[in-house]
């Protein structure tokens, strides 16, 4: 593997690869990835390939196209037109607009500018522990520079609370007041305020569990100040949550809605979902053309990708299996001092790996080995948060209960593991 390694960095110039002895994928089915040498490892990793690694489906989908035609957006096509409606139409009546890109980082880019152009401001908030992408607009939101046209909030959690001893609904006022009072830092920089992005289940930030109003609530403060509300859907969409999109979760409509990685289980597609009137503002100030986006091909395995998730009833999956396994997780919590907590939506879930439950305090090292331990087991999981101490647990949709015993089974044995 050393090999491999060198090759890369001679060739490629960075080592950005998972593990302390990566892995050389070769082949893909289903949640099984195989290696070189022929192992299979349990993917709960990787949401890109919603339906299923190599969907038969999807690999026949792409072949057709791309044998018919493929071509930039400005022609008229059948093809990303019905896309287009199929796709809106699964999002609540308000966001009945799309404009396609090729990665979660431009979609996010031509949300911000959408806000911008509607309000004519500049100012953005977003969470304190985010990521939306790594362009240098998008990552910016997370290293900066961030002032003055970004300004970063505590995100909302019960578990490592900002202030100890409230009530949930006493917690939430005190989040809702950090955006507050960004609005007002704004206001007197005399920057315009343009609006909010926020994931809508702070996947980045740990999966941290917060009150189900909390984003109706902060909504509420955006619109009143004169901005408009950015969900990022990268992560939660297309079914992950046990939902369509992570904002039904919370009973709400953002004003702009952003689609990324499962959206074309690995073809590169991602996309901007508004209302009529976001839309219209826009394409009267500005127009927008992205020559690999909106392609025939795109649209083609979009579709096709929605197709399966209904088909497969992949939604209905992903709660059924994702309660089912966070319950099983729930016991092994009570087993082991170093989990503190299991928590997020669907087949999207987060264990928190701690020194002890009485302080609670982030245990990054812990959490890495048994990341090291599971993949040692041929299981790939990763970790995430704030502290890089939540195990991620995230795989493709297709994920079953077969799948959730022997990934608990490997837990138990490498939570053991590091136990003794």
């Amino acid at each position: 593997m050393t090999k491999d390694v060198d090759r890369r960095v001679q060739f490629m110039g960075d080592r950005y690869l998972f593990y302390k002895e990566p892995i050389s994928i070769e082949s893909g089915e289903g949640v099984w990835l195989k290696d070189k040498s022929g192992n299979k490892y349990l993917d709960v990793y990787n949401n890109v390939p919603v339906v299923g690694h190599c969907h038969p489906k999807v690999v026949a989908s792409l072949k057709e196209q791309a044998s018919k035609l493929n071509v930039h957006s400005r022609y008229i096509s059948d093809v990303v037109v019905d896309y287009s409606e199929k796709l809106v139409s699964k999002h609540a009546k308000e966001l009945n607009r799309l404009k396609m890109a090729c990665s979660g980082t431009e979609a996010v880019e031509l949300a911000l500018r959408m806000a911008r152009v509607y309000t004519g401001g500049e100012g953005i908030i977003c969470s304190s522990s985010t990521y939306h992408g790594n362009s240098f607009e998008t990552i910016r939101m997370t290293v900066g520079p961030f002032e003055p046209e970004f300004r970063r909030v505590p995100y909302p959690q019960t578990f490592r609370p900002q202030k100890q001893g409230l009530s949930e609904e006493e917690l939430t006022e005190l989040y809702l007041e950090k955006i507050s009072e960004q609005i007002q830092a704004f206001k007197k920089d005399g920057i315009k305020f343009a609006g909010l992005i926020f994931c809508s289940i702070f996947a980045n930030e740990g999966l941290p569990n917060f009150s189900k109003d909390y984003l109706s609530k902060a909504s509420k403060l955006v619109r009143e100040a004169g901005g408009v509300v950015i969900l990022d859907e990268v992560q939660a969409g297309f079914g992950r949550t046990g939902t369509w999109w992570g904002y039904e979760l919370s009973g709400l409509v953002p004003d702009i809605c952003v689609m990324g990685k499962p959206m074309g289980a690995g073809i590169p597609v991602s996309g901007v979902v508004s209302s009529t009137e976001i839309s219209d503002v826009f394409h009267k100030k500005w127009s927008y053309f992205n020559t690999t986006a909106a392609t025939p091909v795109q649209a083609a395995v979009g579709s096709t990708v929605i197709d399966i998730i209904e088909e497969e009833g992949l939604i209905q999956n992903a709660k059924k299996v994702g309660a089912y396994l966070k319950e099983q997780l729930d016991e092994l919590k009570e087993k082991y001092e170093f989990i503190g907590d299991v928590r997020g939506p669907g087949l999207f879930l987060g264990i928190e790996v701690i020194d002890n439950k009485e302080d609670k305090n982030p245990d990054k090292p812990l959490a890495e080995n048994l990341v090291e331990s599971l993949k040692e087991r041929y299981f790939l999981i990763s970790n995430a948060g704030e502290h890089r101490n939540v195990l991620k647990l995230r795989p493709p949709l297709v994920f079953d209960t077969s799948h959730a015993d022997l990934l608990l089974d490997a837990l138990d044995h490498s939570f053991k593991k590091v136990s003794s």
